[in-house]
């Protein structure tokens, strides 16, 4: 529980037992704010591990067992953390999964699986962070995970590209809607990255392009102006501005962090 008079910043981030989402979590709370972190049961032992290490940090740290695709879960979520931090000033809606796939091979639960999480999931976290943040009274940042395929899609990743595109319509809705409550609303929209996630998408391309495993990624990677795969803290950096004062006067953006291979 927040003690009174506690002015401490406080943030959720979703999907942050590994990843993009540990790095985000981590460098919020080497930026001063306390820390909430979400994910799936099944991520218990590394979100406790993520949660863990925000408290050697000194800031307080809550682990919380969530599935963003359920308005029930997504909305206790932030009431716990309301309750126990007394506040939430920042929602990181980062949870989210890929499949590699030809659309023509794409199954309906497998693309409704996807749109579930990544935007559903979005939807249901953005809407909860923003009504307790103007039942405390107003203002707050909410951001989102999109990606550069929000912006050009990528071949055998369609479905993924689509709810990414979504995560961009949302995004700008939101922040019309919400400013006059001076809450911003944002997403990052990182490249190619050297976590789990990419791993995964390396081996399917892999497979559909009759390449080794590692060679996808390689290639991929190519077009990557700043010479280099994304890690976690490069978006990380990014998102700490976003939830900083510092980005107070931006909303309905969502930016590609991604070292050159997309430009707007």
């Amino acid at each position: 529980m927040a003690s009174a008079g506690d002015t401490t910043r406080t943030a959720i981030v979703t999907g942050a037992a590994r990843g993009i989402g540990r790095g985000i979590a981590e460098r919020l709370a080497r930026d001063g704010l306390d820390v909430a972190v979400a994910d799936l049961p099944g991520m218990s032992g590394e979100l406790g591990e993520v949660a863990a290490g925000i408290g050697r940090t000194g800031r307080r740290a809550l682990a919380v067992h969530t599935d963003v695709t359920s308005k029930e879960q997504t909305d206790a979520l932030v009431a716990e953390v309301a309750e126990h931090f007394g506040r939430v000033d920042v929602y990181v809606a980062n949870a989210g999964v890929a499949r590699v796939a030809p659309l023509l091979d794409t199954g309906l639960d497998e693309f409704e699986q996807i749109m579930a999480v990544n935007l559903r999931g979005v939807f249901l976290s953005y809407r909860a962070a923003a009504r307790q943040m103007i039942a405390q009274g107003g203002g707050g940042k909410i951001i989102g995970a999109a990606s550069i395929v929000a912006y050009r899609p990528f071949a055998l990743l369609g479905t993924y590209s689509a709810s990414k595109w979504g995560v961009r319509g949302l995004t700008q809705a939101a922040a019309m809607e919400w400013a006059r409550y001076g809450i911003t609303v944002n997403a990052y929209c990182p490249g190619i990255v050297g976590t789990d996630m990419w791993d995964l998408i390396d081996e399917r391309l892999a497979e559909a392009e009759g390449l080794e495993r590692g060679r996808a990624i390689e290639k991929y990677a190519q077009a990557i102006a700043l010479g280099r795969v994304e890690e976690p803290a490069d978006v990380a950096s990014f998102v700490s501005y976003l939830a900083s004062p510092d980005s107070d006067y931006m909303t309905g953006q969502s930016v590609m962090i991604d070292g050159g291979i997309q430009f707007s």
